[in-house]
């Protein structure tokens, strides 16, 4: 916690009669900036961190996207019971188990990574991502095997779950900590970039499987092969991880090489990675980080995770139809997503996120009445206007949540955040919908389920301090040259007196 005021906490009288004391007081707790305090970023190292979180991050969310592409087929192979829609809830019940342990996951890993370093906890996450979901593309059908393939579904899914747990967090805390301050946003998007290529990559190679085999023999081995991709592509990620240098704020934390200003001293002492700390000091922020990070997950599982199986399964369409048209918006918003995180950089985090909570709030009902018309264009316009809001929040998020939070509790706090969000709220959302459409008869239940989630959204942004431009808490500034440097020392100097 901050330390209180020394003006507050002392009497009045004694500053009015001491005030050479007060004044040195509040310089020592103050101190002005050194050139050598500030971080200097080195723009190859910043690119190649980069690139390693988003391809990590990329690979995770391919296993996770082929499993959502895949359901109507995984109900098939191990839920037989004969009625379609229970095939189904059995299927994103799975899904869902997956999101049950992330928060586990993430109170492993998180303070884990805020004790042995963001590097480690990555590359270890990015195996066990790997072997679960190689696991699962090995594992017998219920013919084979009965109940038991369940069993083991449900197990590697669990395995997922818990490997993810420890993903996002640190991959947004990795890029945050190595970003220059007025570029996070920009750097931040290429996360998102990942998770949007992970989901094409699924998409694309569902798809034409799909197109390339019918369905007897999608469900006796080509759902197999996507699972299987997973085991090389990981180690390709694993690689790339393994090559990087830490963060430079961890490197602080742990009396390394990189430079830090002594305002940063009293809090960066040590790397604790205490949960109930994390409980106890910083739970006000826990619940903004909840909050965003629920409204931002509902539509961004529904968008890219259920609606290829709403218009299969509710509309009627093909799984191809469904799929292509997915793919395209997704491309789409790829090639826009990072100039998204440049204008967070130039206007903000809360202008951009609050744009895509009051675009799902109000454009959510009209874009799936248009989906529900039949003919290509108007579902791709209906699609569209939802990527565009969600896209809002993917360029901007992965800069705005790490900067929530201190150096020394970063990736813990944020890896529990999030992960009890995404628990609660997005990998239920495929579940929740279809239960909600059983339920009442209307397929326009993921459109309200959108608007509650935006609504609890634009308060969350409401609440939020801005953070674009402005060093991470209990962080030097960072920046990209040294003049930059030079002109933050220089904007500390007083001005001369004549």
């Amino acid at each position: 916690m901050a330390a209180p005021d020394p003006h507050q906490a002392a009497d009045p009288q004694a500053v009015k009669r001491h005030p050479t004391l007060f004044r040195a007081v509040r310089k020592r707790k103050n101190p002005k900036l050194r050139r050598t305090d500030i971080t200097v970023t080195d723009d190859a190292a910043v690119k190649r961190a980069v690139k390693a979180a988003s391809l990590g991050n990329a690979m995770e969310w391919f296993d996770f996207g082929i499993y959502s592409y895949l359901a109507v087929t995984i109900g098939h192979v191990f839920f037989p019971s004969g009625n379609e829609t229970t095939q189904l809830l059995s299927s994103f019940a799975t899904f869902a188990v997956a999101f049950l342990v992330r928060p586990l996951g993430g109170m492993f890993f998180g303070p884990m990574g805020d004790k042995v370093g963001r590097k480690k906890v990555l590359a270890l996450t990015m195996i066990l991502m790997a072997v679960g979901t190689f696991a699962i593309g090995l594992i017998p059908s219920h013919e084979t095997i009965g109940v038991w393939a369940a069993v083991l579904l449900i197990f590697f899914r669990m395995l997922q779950g818990f490997s993810t747990g420890g993903e996002y967090g640190g991959a947004s805390t990795f890029i945050a900590e190595y970003a220059p301050d007025k570029r996070r946003g920009f750097f931040g998007s290429f996360l998102e970039f990942g998770t949007l290529a992970g989901y094409v990559g699924a998409a694309g190679l569902v798809t034409a499987l799909y197109a390339l085999l019918n369905d007897a023999q999608m469900e006796a081995w080509g759902w197999r092969i996507p699972f299987l991709v997973a085991g090389p592509l990981g180690l390709v990620g694993l690689y790339l991880r393994l090559r990087l240098d830490e963060t430079p704020a961890f490197q602080k934390l742990e009396g390394g090489t990189a430079h830090a200003s002594e305002a940063a001293d009293g809090v960066e002492s040590t790397a604790k990675g205490d949960l109930a700390k994390i409980f106890r000091q910083y739970w006000p922020t826990l619940i903004l980080c909840i909050c965003l990070v629920g409204a931002y997950n509902i539509t961004d599982y529904m968008l890219l995770s259920y609606m290829p199986t709403y218009l299969s399964d509710e509309l009627g369409y093909s799984e191809t139809h469904g799929l292509l048209i997915l793919l395209a918006v997704m491309v789409f918003l790829m090639a826009i997503i990072s100039q998204v995180g440049k204008l967070s950089d130039r206007f903000g985090r809360k202008p951009l996120l609050m744009t895509g909570m009051l675009g799902f709030l109000f454009l959510s009902l009209p874009a799936f009445l248009l989906i529900r018309i039949d003919g290509i264009l108007p579902i791709t316009l209906g699609m569209l206007m939802l990527g565009l809001s969600l896209v809002c929040m993917l360029g901007t998020m992965s800069a705005a949540l790490p900067a929530l939070f201190p150096t020394h509790v970063r990736y813990g706090s944020l890896s529990v955040g999030y992960n009890l969000s995404a628990s609660i709220f997005g990998g239920t959302t495929p579940l929740v919908i279809t239960a909600l459409i059983s339920w009442t008869g209307s397929n326009l239940m993921p459109a309200y389920y959108a608007m509650a989630a935006a609504l609890v959204g634009v308060i969350a942004v409401a609440c939020m301090k801005e953070t674009a431009q402005q060093p991470l808490i209990g962080s030097p500034p960072s920046v990209e040259t040294d003049e930059e440097a030079a002109e933050l020392v220089q904007a500390q100097a007083p001005e001369p007196k004549f």
